[in-house]
């Protein structure tokens, strides 16, 4: 299978400290790949990395094939969309104008009626039409997340007319929201992987991570430990080497409850 990225000898130092140290990493295309691992592992920091929000201190990275530090910022705006673990707006933007962010100067044969379409079809995914007219900074924080989320299903979708390969990166996209937004941000994720974007998210919940994902990357002091299918990332070895927990059973349930919901057995969010 195609890599849609590739990271190798990656590093970043900062105040002298490796918060990512020499990780060589390859990401199918069109797969939904999730990071785990203990608080200060370095997740976040790779996922910034990996997307070109920062420089790395050593290595290379290519998305699709392609050098990412040779990449211009409008082919990046195409090429991939990151929701970041929080973002603030200082301006008094409604939730609309926020989410046309994601739409304004990307795409190709667009005009002004499709964007409006896209923005409108974002809000609704990411079931926020009924705050289209809300100012941003009224919104609860879960309300907010899921405008970033609108946001970047906008931009992947104007992007397409430009780069039909594309990447969405994802920082804790559920880390405020409610059970049911969150598997909906889930479900839609898993969604996308299936049109053949590739998602790379980061998640705390191992459960969800080992229900949704195709493949798991679980990072410890900026190494990658182990990278693959839940049921050989997850063991009880890892786990306890890790995290430092001792697990009962070397086994993760099977299906303790259905955690992402199936789209055809419920009704989608309005």
């Amino acid at each position: 299978m195609r890599a849609a990225l590739e990271a190798r000898g990656l590093s970043f130092i900062r105040g002298g400290r490796p918060l990512v140290d020499g990780i060589d990493l390859s990401v199918a295309s069109g797969r939904f790949t999730v990071i785990v691992g203990p608080n200060g592992a370095g997740k976040s920091t790779l996922l910034r990395l990996l997307c070109g929000e920062l420089a790395a201190t050593a290595g290379t990275i290519a998305l699709q094939g392609r050098a990412l530090r040779t990449l211009s910022a409008r082919t990046l705006a195409h090429l991939r969309a990151v929701m970041p673990q929080a973002a603030e707006l200082a301006f008094p933007f409604r939730v609309a104008e926020v989410v046309s962010l994601g739409v304004d100067g990307i795409g190709q044969g667009l005009g002004r009626a499709d964007r409006l379409s896209l923005v409108a079809d974002a809000l609704a995914r990411a079931d926020i039409g009924h705050l289209a007219g809300r100012l941003y900074q009224t919104l609860s924080g879960g309300e907010r997340q899921r405008v970033h989320f609108a946001r970047v299903l906008a931009q992947l979708s104007a992007g397409r007319s430009v780069e039909p390969d594309q990447v969405l990166f994802l920082d804790e996209p559920i880390a405020s929201l409610d059970l049911r937004h969150g598997l909906a941000v889930i479900g839609e994720a898993r969604a996308l992987a299936r049109s053949g974007v590739t998602v790379i998210a980061v998640l705390h919940d191992l459960l969800l991570a080992a229900e949704a994902a195709d493949a798991l990357v679980l990072l410890d002091e900026g190494h990658v430990v182990a990278h693959g299918p839940a049921e050989t990332v997850l063991t009880r070895d890892h786990l306890a080497d890790v995290f430092g927990i001792a697990l009962a059973t070397s086994r993760l349930p099977r299906h303790p409850w259905t955690l992402v919901p199936d789209p055809a057995a419920q009704p989608p969010l309005r």
